[in-house]
């Protein structure tokens, strides 16, 4: 009797959706978690939210519906374009690892396009549960500093930084940092959420720019005050609100100086960044300059990608071909210094030539081209803030930053083009 009452519950729960959604919800809270700290769920979630997927009930109808999803389709057009490269690799091992470690820009966005979508509710939960997560994060590794201030300002003026607590790479963590502070304002307007939980989301706003400032993240810090002033701009050009705008700018300025003066790490940070350039810009010793190693890796780029404009040298054989083109000119580098790029844009541009930049421009820009995307806040400032990011790290090619790039593009991006083509097709 038992096997049976058993199997009659999952059956009802794969009939009417509650299986494939709810295991989507496992998935993205395991996709977080993973983030933060447990590297395994994060190549594990993927997976289970492809087996949400299939579980859909409907899952014959919403297929026509996933090939027409337009973010889904481009993230798919760039694992095609690894997959297009392997005509003319050389790196052969690597080029197979890349086709496994990237299969989550296709699976990713099956999840999000063909699971039972999550009601609003879930969303604000999975939403609320990295904002917070993040901000304890951060208090932790607040206290780390705070024990042990001089060896941390010590990296610091050798342009590092101390990873978090739990281990997550500073660069990572920082934009993890900015994407909290955004998500968290825009979760705690939301009229619905218990007052207690509104007030949390609040206090981990400002923890997570409290934590951005102290222990002086430059990638968290400039992707937060140029999503500022694209939240200025947007403000008073599009939308009229010149009061609210003003505001923002005051913020703009006031806050940055106010940090500057006040904290020493905020001023070792910004005299290491001066001093870096310097060093560049004279011709001196960059070996123990982290900057300087960008700024080299950037012109050593620029070199490479002229010469293979169209297709580039192919992903898997990027490293081999900058470090063979610091054989050429190595700016003083030792071997163990030579800096990769460090830049997303002329990572695609290197690796797949204009096709791959165009790609990745598409991925980046089209969702700001629909109406229907522009006008969600979660989805711009999303893409607003790795954009900027993007400017100073190539964050796809590591692993945690892929896995974070892509989990959000699927859950806000992929989700929301189903929403409006469900919409679209179900007016009432």
């Amino acid at each position: 009797m038992m096997p049976s009452v058993g199997w009659s519950a999952f059956r009802r729960a794969y009939q009417d959706g509650r299986l494939s959604q709810y295991l989507l919800v496992i998935a993205c809270l395991a996709g977080v978690v993973g983030l933060f700290a447990a590297r395994a769920l994060v190549s594990l979630s993927p997976v289970a939210g492809v087996v949400a997927a299939l579980l859909n009930p409907d899952l014959r109808r919403q297929i026509p519906r996933w090939l027409r999803n337009g973010a889904a389709i481009r993230l798919a057009l760039l694992y095609a374009l690894l997959l297009l490269s392997g005509l003319y690799t050389s790196a052969w091992d690597v080029w197979r690892h890349e086709l496994f470690r990237q299969l989550p820009l296709l699976g990713v966005p099956l999840a999000f396009a063909l699971a039972v979508p999550l009601s609003r509710q879930q969303r604000y939960a999975v939403g609320c549960f990295f904002t917070v997560g993040v901000a304890l994060i951060g208090a932790f590794t607040l206290g780390k500093y705070l024990l042990n201030p001089a060896q941390a300002n010590l990296l610091i003026n050798q342009g590092q930084n101390i990873p978090s607590v739990t281990r997550i790479f500073h660069i990572h963590f920082s934009i993890m940092l900015v994407l909290a502070v955004y998500f968290g304002f825009l979760l705690q307007r939301e009229a619905s959420a218990p007052a207690a939980l509104r007030w949390l989301l609040r206090l981990s706003v400002l923890l997570c720019v409290v934590v951005l400032h102290v222990l002086a993240y430059r990638t968290g810090l400039l992707a937060l005050y140029a999503t500022l002033l694209a939240d200025v701009v947007l403000t008073v050009v599009l939308n009229r609100r010149f009061v609210v705008g003003l505001g923002l700018l005051a913020c703009l300025v006031v806050v940055p100086l106010a940090a500057y003066w006040s904290l020493p790490s905020m001023q070792r940070r910004v005299g290491g960044s001066v001093y870096d350039v310097e060093q560049f810009a004279n011709g001196h010793d960059i070996n123990n300059s982290s900057l300087s190693q960008r700024l080299a890796a950037w012109q050593t780029a620029q070199r490479l990608a002229g010469r293979n404009p169209w297709l580039g040298v192919g992903p898997a054989d990027t490293y081999d071909a900058m470090m063979r083109e610091y054989e050429w000119h190595d700016y003083g580098l030792r071997p163990e210094n030579r800096a990769m790029i460090h830049n997303q844009y002329l990572h695609y541009l290197v690796a797949s030539g204009l096709v791959g930049l165009f790609l990745w421009l598409l991925v980046l820009l089209t969702p700001l081209l629909q109406p229907a995307l522009r006008q969600n806040p979660y989805v711009v400032h999303f893409l607003v803030i790795m954009a900027v990011a993007m400017l100073v790290d190539s964050l796809l090619e590591v692993q945690i930053g892929f896995n974070l790039f892509v989990f959000l593009y699927g859950f806000l991006v992929v989700s929301t083009e189903r929403q409006v083509q469900m919409a679209q097709q179900n007016p009432a």
